[in-house]
């Protein structure tokens, strides 16, 4: 695992804070996600809510900057490709980032109730929940290294952009984020 943060730039002792989980996690979040980042930019209604399962279905494009604490913060783009099969969204990601080898990031969510959506994704420690919010939607889950992913998504006018911004916490300290776009293609 990689770490960064050992020493600081005069040389004194920091805290180790392990990036790959973080890295993968905004990515996760911005592409990062499956519902995540565009899920809520296809409106059915004026209002611009919409069901974000149907947004993913297709290709959709993601493209974010990503933070994290103590080091330089480097872009993400992603490329889905997304089918519903009974009641099941299937996506799969192709995650590129700056100075990094490709990789593929798996999602499989399903609506639990109205508003209200649940399953996996293959960076994530356990399920992802997804719930509807105002115009947008709040997508959480944890990752391994004790990280705590939140990811809003706002749907842009025209349905086919949303606004992702992801927020990654470590013992309730936050220690990256992200900010991107999905669009639909």
């Amino acid at each position: 695992m990689e770490t960064i943060g050992d020493f600081g730039v005069n040389g004194r002792m920091m805290g180790r804070i392990h990036t790959v989980p973080a890295r993968r996690l905004l990515l996760t979040a911005l592409p990062i996600a499956f519902l995540g980042a565009s899920a809520s930019a296809v409106p059915s209604e004026p209002d611009g809510l919409g069901d974000p399962m149907r947004f993913f279905e297709g290709r959709t494009e993601s493209i974010s900057t990503i933070k994290v604490m103590m080091r330089k913060p480097f872009k993400s783009h992603t490329l889905g490709r997304g089918e519903i099969d009974d009641g099941v969204l299937s996506l799969v990601q192709r995650v590129n980032e700056d100075g990094k080898a490709p990789y593929e990031r798996k999602w499989r969510m399903r609506q639990v109730a109205p508003g209200r959506f649940a399953g996996t994704m293959t960076e994530a420690a356990g399920p992802v929940s997804v719930e509807q919010v105002g115009n947008g939607y709040r997508f959480r889950f944890k990752m391994k290294g004790n990280l705590a992913i939140e990811q809003w998504l706002t749907p842009m006018p025209g349905g086919r952009v949303a606004r992702s911004k992801v927020s990654i916490r470590k013992f309730g300290m936050r220690v990256g984020s992200s900010d991107g776009t999905i669009r639909k293609l």
